[in-house]
């Protein structure tokens, strides 16, 4: 039975962890696999890697990094990154990661959806889109925010879950860093025509609003990356997660490694 989830989503840029604002400006924040050891310790419910220079720049996934972070991983794991074939996806999931995302490539690609679907099963295919409001509504952007579609998200999304998408994350870039709450209005508006679980991203900076998104759309994921790594007016880089026992009390940890200090 499906439940609410609470999903920290990892950045990752030129080897390490990173978050930005607006899809830009990356600001490092430390070690990738020190970063998974603690939310290992917090019991995360999911957990979310996006590596933001793969499809930039035209490369394949990162195996050894993702081998790394699916052998330190103990909740369930969902990559994103660069995938472009079902090959791709198939020796992913073989690492021990349990989903994997594609995002530009749905749109280049719309066939690689139901064939990647088809290789490694629906529950593990998962179609991020990247939105952007616009006067006439919400459009869909690829290449980290840079490249209009022309595609409304309302579209995307059915189209994804048409393709044999089993899993949607929709990624507000506008409120990416933001931390001023989730667009609900998108939100409700995606949710209402799925049949398929979805994931929010984009805009959380304290726990209400991960209570506002779930009360809006019932059973969602909420994922959020400044509000898992940054604490306090200053952003200073600390870990945080609610607490297992209490969900409604954040748990934070000192990284102590010199890695994890952002620079």
């Amino acid at each position: 039975m499906l439940r609410p989830r609470i999903i920290p989503c990892l950045l990752v840029h030129n080897g390490g962890l990173v978050k930005t604002v607006g899809f830009k400006d990356p600001k490092y924040v430390g070690d990738p696999i020190n970063a998974v050891k603690i939310f290992n310790e917090k019991e995360t419910d999911e957990l979310m890697v996006l590596d933001i220079d793969a499809t930039a720049k035209g490369r394949d996934p990162d195996f050894k990094m993702i081998a790394d972070l699916a052998v330190e991983c103990r909740m369930p794991l969902c990559y994103g990154g660069g995938v472009r074939t079902p090959e791709h996806a198939k020796r992913i999931i073989e690492l021990g990661v349990e989903k994997v995302s594609v995002s530009s490539a749905a749109i280049e690609d719309p066939g690689l959806v139901t064939k990647i679907a088809g290789e490694v099963g629906r529950q593990s295919m998962v179609v991020t889109i990247d939105v952007r409001r616009r006067p006439t509504g919400y459009e869909v952007f690829t290449h980290n925010g840079q490249k209009a579609t022309g595609i409304s998200v309302e579209a995307m999304a059915k189209r994804a879950e048409e393709l044999g998408a089993g899993e949607l994350v929709i990624n507000a870039i506008d409120d990416d860093g933001m931390m001023k709450g989730y667009d609900l209005d998108l939100a409700r508006r995606i949710r209402g025509d799925l049949s398929i679980p979805m994931t929010y991203l984009g805009g959380a900076g304290k726990l209400e609003d991960i209570g506002r998104l779930f009360e809006a759309c019932g059973v969602v994921g909420a994922a959020a990356g400044s509000l898992f790594v940054f604490k306090g007016p200053y952003r200073a880089v600390l870990i945080n997660y609610p607490n297992p026992h209490k969900k409604d009390e954040l748990v934070s940890s000192t990284l102590g490694d010199k890695r994890l200090i952002a620079r």
